[in-house]
C-alpha cells in the first residue's frame, strides 16, 4: 500500500512589496540652515539608492541622515530615515533590526500627525511579522494601516494593505476570506492604473484557487499576471508568477513541465537578489527531484534552501524544507534520521502559526510510525493532522491523511475500514486534479480488493492507476521517465499477478509488453530516432510541426488572452490529439513513440514461426501482498502460457550480479557453479515446456535486471551443457507487431548470403585504432568472395549510405558509443558510430536504406551494453530494428581481437553453409566451447532479432 508523505512545497507567493514613504517634503528644502541643507540632499541620495536596491548603500546615507535630522531635532525628516533603514534592513533580511526602526518611525509619525506615514509604517511592521510566519500579530498591524489609509484617501496604498491582509487570511487556511480581500483591492489597484499591483493581485487570487483544487482557475489567473509584471519590468514578480505556475503543473504530476518553470524563476530571484524567493524556488525543485526518485539531487537541492531561509529569517520556509528533508530520509528508510528533522520542523510551524505545515509534519510522522510497525501511535498523529487540514482548507492535505489512514487500517487487516478511507480520498484527489495521489489511492483500492479475493474490483482499480502515471510519465524527459517508471511499477507487478493468477494470460502480457515497449521508447526519444516507413516518418513530421505550433500558441497565451487565442488552441489541441490516435493505429512503429501501442496478443503469436519458442521472464517482487515471484510468459505459434516460480529476489539480485562479474572475467572459473543456480532459477521451471515444443530456435526477451545476461551461458549441472549447446539462442526487444513483422514467414526469407558490405577500423589513431578489424573484414572477403570492404580512410559513411541497399548483410568493425554521456576514451559522441569522414549519429538509422537488411553486425567494443539506459542488450538492436533490419548483432562487452575475429570468420563460413543466423552463430559459440574457452571469449556477441 502507498501512504502520502505530504511535501509542504513553498510556493512563493508573490505578497505586495513593502510600502515605503520615502518622499521628501518640499517645505524641508526652504531651509537656509546649512545642515537641513545636507539632511535633504542626502535623504533624496537615500531614496535613490533604495529604488535601485542598493540597500547597504543607502543604509549609509540614511545613517548619516538620521545622525543630522537627531541634532535638528526635525521629526519628520528622522521618521522618513527609520522608515528608510527599516524597509532597507528588511529587503536584506534582517527583519528584527527592521522591526526597531519601524518602532521608533510609529511614535514619530503621530507626534507630527502624519497618517499616511502612519499607515505605512504600520503596514510594514505587519508586513514583517507576516515574514516572519507571525500571521495573527500581522493581521493586526495591517488593520491598524487600512481604516488611516482609507481617511487619507490613499487608494494605491489601501489596495496594498487589503491584498496583505487576504495573504494572511490565506496562510491561515481562510481562502474564501483570503478572496474577499484580493476582490477589494483588484479594482482600486487598476483604478490607478498601478499594473503592478493589479498582477500581485491576480497571481494571489491564483494561489487560492489553487489551493482549493481550482487548477486551471488558478492558471488564468498566473496567466492574466504574468504579461503585466513583465509589461512593468518587476522581474521578482515574473519569477513568483513562474514560480506558481510551475506549481500548478507539479501537482498534475508534470514533473517536466513543473522543472521548466522553476528553473526559469530561480535566475529572476536571483538577479533581484530575493534570497526567500531563490530559497522557495530551490525547494520546489527539490521536492520534483524527490517525487522522480532522484534523492541525492533533491537533497543537494534542499541544503542549498535552508541556509537561506535561515538567513532571512523565514522560520515558515525553513520548516518546510526540514520537513521535506525529512521525507526524502523516510523514502530511503533512515527512520529516525527522518524523525529528527520532522521534530526540528514541528516546533518552528506551531511558532509561526502556520497550520498547514504543521498539518503536513504530523502526517508524515504518523507515516513514519506506522513503517515502524507502531500503528496506534501513527493513527494518533494522523488524526491531529486531519482537522487542521479541514481547518485551513486543504482538500489535498485531507485526501493525503485520508489515504495514509487507509492505508494503516489495510496493514491491521481491517480491509473494509481501509477501503472507506480511500474511498473519501479518491473524490477528493478528482476534485484537486491530483493525478498522482489519485493514481496511488486507486492503486491501494486495487490492492484491498486482492487480499480480499475481489479479482475483477482489484482490476479495474489498478488499471485505472496505471493509465494515469503512464499519462503523467510521457510529459517527462528521457532522464526522469526511468526513474519514474521505477517509482510507479508496483501496480504493475499487482496487476500482472492478479491477472496471472486468473487466466488472463494475454491481459496480463499487454501490461508486460506496454512497460516492455514503454522502456524502449525512451531510448528513441534520446536520440530521437526517426522510423524506416517513409509515409510515417511524413505523417510523424507533419503532427510534430502542428504540436510545435500548439506549443507556440499555448506560449503566445501569456500576453495574449483573448478569446480567440483560447478557441484556436482548444481546436489545434483537438486536432493534435486526435491525429496522434490515427496515426498511431495506422503505423505500429510510431504507436509506439506515443507509447499508446494496439496490442492484439493472438493476432501476434500467430506470426510466430514454427519452431520459435519465445521466452519473457517477468520479475513479479517487492510488492506487498503479493508472493514473489518469476512469470515466464511462454510463446509459441499461436499460443501463449505462463508458469510462475517463487524466487528469493535479494538473493537473486546477489547471484545475478555476482554471475555476470564472473562471465566477464575470464580468469574467473567459478562461473559454472553460480550459471548452474540461475539455470535452475530461470531455465528449469519452463525446460519440459520447451522440450516438449521441440524449438529449432529459442528466443528471449530480457528486461529489467536481466537485461545484460547472456541466457545461453546458464549451466545445466544434470547434463554439464551451457543452454547454447541445447539450443540456438538469440533475443527479441520486445513483442509488437513491428518486431514480429520480421517473424512472418512470407515476409522475412533469409536467403542464401553471397555478399557483405564490411567497414573495418575506419580512424586508425591511437584512441580509436583497432587493427584486429581490418583482418575481420579482409577474412569476411575470403570467405564470402563476392562481399566488398572497406578500411581506414576509405570506411566513410558517405560509402556506407551509396553501397548498403545492395547487400543484405553489413558489417561495422568500429567503434560506437551508445550512452547519454560521450564517449572520452575513444573520442566519441554519444549515439553515434564512427566513419572515417564522420559519425553517423543512429537516430538518422532510418535513413541507410535498411529495409532489405538481413542483419547488420557492430563488431565494436560494448554495442549492447547498458551504460546510461535500462535497455541493455535491446536499446541498440530497437533503433536498429525500427530503421528496418531484420536482426542486429552487438556485443556485450569488450573482448580480444582474437576470439572477435576467430568467432565472426566460423559465423559467415557457417551462414555460407546454408545455415540460419541463430544456428550459424550457436555453431560458431560451439567451437569456442569445444576449444575449453570461458565465456568471457564466446557470449557477448548476441543476435537480435530474426534468426533465421
Amino acid at each position: 500500500m502507498k501512504k502520502i508523505l505530504t511535501s509542504f512545497l513553498a510556493v512563493g507567493v508573490c505578497l505586495t512589496p513593502l510600502t515605503v514613504m520615502l518622499i521628501a517634503q518640499p517645505t524641508w528644502g526652504q531651509t537656509q540652515n546649512l545642515r537641513s541643507q545636507e539632511a535633504e540632499r542626502l535623504l533624496e541620495q537615500g531614496i535613490k539608492l533604495t529604488q535601485q536596491q542598493e540597500h547597504q548603500q543607502a543604509i549609509q546615507i540614511l545613517q548619516q541622515v538620521l545622525t543630522i535630522t537627531r541634532e535638528l531635532k526635525d521629526q519628520k525628516r528622522e521618521a522618513i530615515a527609520l522608515l528608510g533603514l527599516g524597509f532597507n534592513y528588511n529587503a536584506l533580511g534582517a527583519k528584527q533590526k527592521a522591526l526597531e526602526f519601524y518602532n521608533q518611525a510609529l511614535p514619530l509619525y503621530r507626534a507630527v500627525g502624519d497618517r499616511a506615514g502612519e499607515a505605512t509604517t504600520l503596514n510594514n511592521i505587519g508586513k514583517v511579522y507576516d515574514n516572519l510566519g507571525e500571521k495573527q500579530k500581522a493581521l493586526e498591524f495591517y488593520n491598524q494601516a487600512l481604516p488611516l489609509r482609507r481617511a487619507v484617501g490613499d487608494r494605491a496604498d489601501e489596495a496594498t494593505t487589503l491584498n496583505n491582509i487576504g495573504t494572511v487570511y490565506n496562510a491561515l487556511g481562510e481562502k474564501q476570506k483570503a478572496l474577499e480581500f484580493y476582490n477589494q483591492a483588484l479594482p482600486l489597484y487598476r483604478a490607478v492604473g498601478d499594473r503592478e499591483g493589479v498582477a500581485t493581485t491576480l497571481n494571489n487570487i491564483g494561489t487560492v484557487y489553487s489551493a482549493l483544487g481550482e487548477k486551471q482557475k488558478a492558471l488564468e489567473f498566473y496567466n492574466q499576471a504574468l504579461p503585466l509584471y513583465r509589461a512593468v519590468g518587476d522581474r521578482e514578480g515574473v519569477a513568483t508568477t513562474l514560480n506558481n505556475i510551475g506549481q500548478f503543473y507539479d501537482n498534475l504530476g508534470e514533473k517536466q513541465k513543473a522543472l521548466e518553470f522553476y528553473n526559469q524563476a530561480l535566475p529572476l530571484y536571483r538577479a533581484v537578489g530575493d534570497r526567500a524567493g531563490v530559497a522557495n524556488t530551490l525547494n520546489n525543485i527539490g521536492a520534483v527531484y524527490n517525487a522522480l526518485g532522484e534523492k541525492q539531487k533533491a537533497l543537494e537541492f534542499y541544503n542549498q534552501a535552508l541556509p537561506l531561509y535561515s538567513a532571512v529569517g523565514d522560520r515558515a520556509g525553513e520548516a518546510t524544507t526540514l520537513n521535506n528533508i525529512g521525507t526524502l530520509y523516510s523514502d530511503l528508510g533512515e527512520k529516525q534520521k527522518a524523525l529528527e528533522f520532522y521534530n526540528q520542523a514541528l516546533p518552528l510551524s506551531h511558532a509561526v502559526g502556520n497550520r498547514a505545515s504543521v498539518a503536513s509534519t504530523l502526517n508524515n510522522i504518523g507515516t513514519l510510525y506506522s513503517d515502524l510497525g507502531e500503528k496506534q501511535k501513527a493513527l494518533d498523529f494522523y488524526n491531529q493532522a486531519l482537522p487542521l487540514w479541514h481547518a485551513v482548507g486543504d482538500r489535498t492535505g485531507v485526501a493525503s491523511t485520508l489515504n495514509n489512514i487507509g492505508t494503516l487500517y489495510s496493514d491491521l487487516g481491517e480491509r473494509q475500514k481501509a477501503l472507506d478511507f480511500y474511498n473519501q480520498a479518491l473524490p477528493l484527489r478528482r476534485a484537486v486534479g491530483d493525478r498522482s495521489g489519485e493514481a496511488i489511492t486507486l492503486s491501494n483500492i486495487g490492492e484491498v480488493f486482492q487480499s480480499t479475493n475481489r479479482p475483477t474490483e482489484a482490476i479495474t482499480n489498478l488499471e485505472q492507476s496505471l493509465k494515469i502515471s503512464l499519462e503523467m510519465r510521457r510529459g517527462l524527459q528521457r532522464e526522469n521517465r526511468q526513474k519514474f517508471l521505477q517509482e510507479n511499477g508496483g501496480s504493475a507487478t499487482a496487476l500482472v499477478d492478479i491477472l496471472i493468477n486468473e487466466k488472463k494470460y494475454a491481459q496480463a502480457f499487454e501490461w508486460v509488453n506496454l512497460f516492455t515497449t514503454a522502456e524502449l521508447a525512451d531510448y528513441t526519444r534520446l536520440i530521437n530516432a526517426k522510423v524506416a516507413n517513409p509515409e510515417a516518418q511524413q505523417s510523424l513530421d507533419d503532427w510534430s510541426k502542428k504540436n510545435q505550433q500548439l506549443e507556440a500558441l499555448r506560449q503566445q497565451l501569456q500576453s495574449d488572452l483573448s478569446e480567440s487565442l483560447l478557441q484556436q488552441i482548444r481546436q489545434l489541441e483537438a486536432q493534435v490529439y486526435s491525429e496522434a490516435e490515427n496515426i498511431s493505429r495506422r503505423f505500429p512503429e510510431v504507436a509506439e513513440l506515443f507509447e499508446t501501442t494496439p496490442i492484439d496478443i493472438k493476432n501476434l503469436t500467430s506470426s510466430i514461426p514454427a519452431g520459435t519458442v519465445v521466452v519473457q521472464p517477468v520479475l513479479l517482487t517487492n510488492v506487498k501482498n503479493i508472493p514473489n515471484n518469476i512469470a515466464f510468459f511462454i510463446f509459441t505459434k499461436g499460443d501463449l502460457s505462463v508458469i510462475k516460480k517463487s524466487i528469493n529476489p535479494t538473493e537473486f539480485k546477489k547471484l545475478l550480479t555476482q554471475y555476470l562479474n564472473q562471465v566477464q572475467d575470464d580468469t574467473d572459473a567459478s562461473y559454472a557453479e553460480t550459471g548452474g543456480e540461475l539455470y535452475d532459477i530461470l531455465i528449469s521451471p519452463i525446460e519440459d515446456k520447451i522440450k516438449a515444443l521441440s524449438p529449432k530456435q529459442l528466443s528471449i526477451i530480457a528486461t529489467g535486471q536481466l537485461c545484460h545476461l547472456p541466457f545461453e551461458t546458464l549451466y545445466d549441472s544434470k547434463t554439464n551443457q551451457f543452454l547454447i549447446q541445447k539450443y540456438p539462442v538469440n533475443y527479441l526487444t520486445r513483442i509488437s507487431n513491428n518486431s514480429l513483422k520480421s517473424l512472418d514467414v512470407q515476409n522475412a526469407v533469409s536467403p542464401k548470403p553471397q555478399a557483405v558490405l564490411a567497414f573495418g577500423n575506419p580512424v586508425p589513431s591511437n584512441l580509436q585504432n583497432l587493427p584486429g578489424a581490418e583482418v575481420e573484414v579482409t577474412k569476411i572477403k575470403e570467405i564470402l568472395p563476392d562481399s566488398e570492404f572497406y578500411i581506414n580512410k576509405e570506411a566513410t559513411l558517405e560509402r556506407f549510405k551509396s553501397q548498403a541497399l545492395r547487400f543484405s548483410f553489413l558489417h561495422l568493425a568500429t567503434h560506437g558509443c551508445f550512452q547519454t554521456e560521450d564517449c572520452k576514451k575513444v573520442n566519441l559522441k554519444n549515439n553515434t558510430l564512427l566513419f572515417a569522414d564522420e559519425a553517423l549519429d543512429i537516430a538518422n538509422a532510418a535513413l541507410l536504406g535498411l529495409q532489405g537488411t538481413q542483419l547488420i553486425t557492430l563488431s565494436a567494443c560494448q554495442t549492447a551494453v547498458d551504460t546510461n539506459n535500462g535497455e541493455g542488450i535491446a536499446g541498440v538492436a530497437y533503433i536498429f530494428e525500427r530503421a528496418g533490419a531484420k536482426a542486429v548483432m552487438a556485443s556485450l562487452w569488450a573482448v580480444e581481437d582474437e576470439a572477435t575475429q576467430e568467432l565472426m570468420v566460423d559465423f559467415y563460413q557457417n551462414l555460407k553453409l546454408g545455415m540460419t543466423k541463430g544456428e550459424a552463430l550457436q555453431k560458431a559459440k560451439l567451437k569456442l566451447i569445444a576449444d575449453h574457452r570461458h565465456p568471457f571469449y564466446w557470449s557477448p556477441f548476441v543476435l537480435i532479432g530474426d534468426a533465421r
